[in-house]
């Protein structure tokens, strides 16, 4: 289903010649009517094809085929994208690599909310207050979009659109249960009339993440890391909105949210290290938004919005080491933490001319960190940020639209960058569009990184192991992207294509070195500090592809190749496994069959080479995930019912991050009712 990397270019010169199928006659429109409409890659309404970036959609359709029940499975359904279930109830996700346990390197947005943590840059998926029921689409950028939206939109943009509050009246419920404890409830209602509707969503989530027996073999040996290993979650949330028509050319929306979670965890082994690490974590979480958007004339439109977010993170036991070190005796583990964000930003949409429009605002926010063990030295961390960006849109000629744009930032830590992006869309028939592009983003320190100090104390408060020490100053890392994209579109055969050819630079890269400060330290004799460590250099290709032949078929697929080097020495850790940090090759496909009668079946493949994750990640085999979804809707006495039957990963286990993190086959089934 996918086509060689090569291809798209013959085809491209194809076009240009002349050489082009009998439906290049329909006129433009036709190209362009069915083509997706996006919002996140320069904050213009745009077709993917005059999007100065590359885009995926995963829209309602492929959100309901994949079967998933948490949202960062999703991106699997993404080119370039790997991702991973971490511990203490946390995802990690990393786009053409460098990932480790915490998604450092792209901005993630719930209707314009960032949800990037400031303290590890982690995005705590599991504790966010939204079901994946009332997700609309997604929009994931691929590539920088620093010009837009700042550091942190270093790799990619992945920005959640969620329904709105007139798209859900009434009541519905859908409940899930199935295998490794799986159980699942959420229920809304909507109402209102026309002028205030409202959305008001209670859902519970329960599962154990992997298999619990591990046996790991070293020279056919089972080593020290065998064992037992519990990893189960619980979280329970709440979530409205509130959507007001204050006047004909006005509107108000609301938001708040609020989650409650619960981590157990268990596991043997014989490290004196794994004493340290906690078995249970409660986690909270809330937020408040609330935006106005004014349109003033058909040329200009503003929007002016503010949120407040807080997690909150406790997990505290006590490591007993009398009988192993006596003079160290009961160490207090308290991982307490507390991060908040403030934000508010103003975005301000105009047309000046039928060929020129553009879009300017700024933003200031303010964000903070509290952890006393893993700020130990430092103390509480807070800053501000303060950032103008403006991006212009310019139809030069029929078959040219060029794109120009940047952004101005102060960040607390490294003080002021600009980062720009300039890119022109041709058309070189109607519905086939070459794209090319350059632009420059930053990612800025997370404030453990920058000042992370974590420190284990025991009963007396002597020090007695260091794990982590403060930087002596970071400095952004920073990206220089080079693209080539393809656009086609193809209304006879109902086949849409995205390729997208990359070429990355990035300097200032920071990673992780072991340092021997405090010999003294017998439980971990070690500490970790945070440095900029060299250059990386990223380069390869995506194919993307959305063919519906039929009415009653939909096939989504994509390729990924992925080739890393570093100027980091071999003989360094980073060195060694930074080139093997993303998968060489991966694909996906997704299909949707719609027989008639209210059934459906999807199918989900994916395939995915060996990877070395960073930090405390392993090297984990290369796999591939078989799961299958049947499902079945009809209409009760006024009421749309859903069951549905998912099977995953009917194939091999295989392993998440670390090798002891193994995925294996299960099912679950669901039911869903809205009236």
């Amino acid at each position: 289903m996918v086509m060689p990397p090569r291809r798209p270019i013959l085809l491209c010169l194809m076009l240009a010649s002349g050489a082009l199928p009998a439906q290049a006659a329909l006129t433009e429109s036709a190209f362009f009517d069915e083509m997706p409409v996006v919002l996140s890659v320069s904050r213009l309404s745009q077709p993917v094809s005059e999007a100065p970036a590359a885009v995926t959609v995963i829209d309602r359709d492929m959100i309901r085929a994949s079967g998933f029940r948490d949202i960062p499975d999703l991106l699997r359904l993404v080119p370039g994208f790997s991702v991973a279930y971490s511990d203490f109830n946390t995802w990690t996700a990393a786009y053409h690599g460098l990932g480790d346990a915490f998604s450092r390197r792209f901005q993630v947005l719930v209707d314009g909310r960032s949800i990037y943590s400031p303290h590890n840059g982690a995005v705590y998926w599991s504790d966010l207050p939204l079901a994946i029921d009332d997700v609309e689409r997604i929009e994931v950028v691929r590539g920088p979009d620093a010009a837009v939206y700042g550091a942190n939109a270093f790799a990619a943009v992945i920005n959640i659109i969620t329904k709105t509050a007139a798209q859900v009246p009434g009541g519905f419920a859908s409940m899930q249960a199935g295998d490794k404890d799986m159980r699942g409830l959420t229920v809304r209602h909507g109402g209102g009339d026309e002028f205030v509707r409202y959305r008001l969503t209670a859902s519970a989530q329960q599962r154990d993440r992997f298999e619990r027996d591990v046996v790991k073999l070293d020279d056919g040996i089972p080593s020290d890391d065998s064992g037992q290993y519990f990893e189960a979650t619980q979280t329970y949330f709440v979530n409205g909105r509130i959507d007001w028509q204050s006047a004909p050319d006005a509107d108000v929306m609301a938001q708040f949210g609020l989650s409650q979670g619960n981590w157990d965890a268990g596991t043997r082994t014989s490290s004196l290290g794994s004493l340290l690490e906690p078995t249970e974590q409660d986690s909270r979480a809330q937020y408040f938004q609330l935006s106005y958007h004014k349109v003033e004339s058909e040329r200009r439109d503003w929007r002016v919005q503010f949120y407040h977010s807080q997690n909150r993170f406790d997990a505290n036991q006590e490591a007993d080491f009398s009988v192993l070190l006596p003079s160290i005796g009961v160490v207090g583990v308290n991982q307490y933490m507390r991060q908040r964000r403030t934000s508010l930003d103003l975005v301000v949409n105009e047309q000046w001319t039928p060929s020129l429009r553009g879009v300017w605002g700024g933003e200031l926010w303010h964000e903070s960190v509290q952890s006393p063990q893993s700020y130990y030295f430092s103390g509480a961390q807070s800053g501000n940020v303060a950032r103008v960006h403006g991006n212009l849109e310019w139809r030069a000629h029929e078959r040219v639209l060029l794109h120009g744009g940047a952004l101005l930032e102060h960040h607390y830590f490294t003080g002021t960058d600009v980062s720009p992006r300039v890119a022109a869309n041709f058309t070189v028939a109607p519905g086939h569009v070459i794209r090319m592009g350059i632009s420059r983003a930053y990612r800025s320190p997370t404030f453990f990184e920058e000042n992370g100090s974590q420190v284990f104390t025991n009963q007396s408060g002597d020090i007695v192991d260091v794990n982590t020490v403060p930087s002596e100053g970071l400095e952004p890392e920073q990206i220089l992207s080079r693209e080539i994209g393809y656009v086609g579109q193809w209304p006879g055969a109902r086949l849409e294509m995205d390729v997208r050819l990359f070429d990355d630079d990035i300097d200032d890269f920071i990673g992780d070195s072991s340092l021997d400060l405090y010999p003294l330290d017998v439980i971990r004799p070690k500490e970790l500090q945070y440095a900029n460590r060299g250059s990386v250099h990223s380069r390869g290709g995506e194919v993307q592809l959305r063919w519906r032949p039929l009415p009653v078929l939909d096939v989504s697929a994509y390729f990924a190749r992925i080739l890393l080097s570093t100027d980091i020495p071999p003989d360094k850790s980073l060195g060694k496994d930074i080139p093997q940090s993303a998968p060489r090759n991966s694909w996906g496909l997704l299909a949707r069959f719609l027989p008639g009668g209210g059934w459906e079946s999807s199918l989900f493949i994916q395939r995915v080479d060996h990877v070395k994750w960073l930090a405390d990640g392993d090297f984990t085999e290369g796999f591939t995930r078989v799961d299958v979804r049947l499902a079945r809707r009809w209409k009760w006495q006024g009421n749309e019912l859903e069951a549905a039957l998912v099977g995953q990963n009917l194939g091999d286990d295989y392993t998440e991050l670390r090798d002891t993190n193994i995925f294996s086959r299960r099912a679950y089934a669901s039911f869903s009712v809205a009236w």
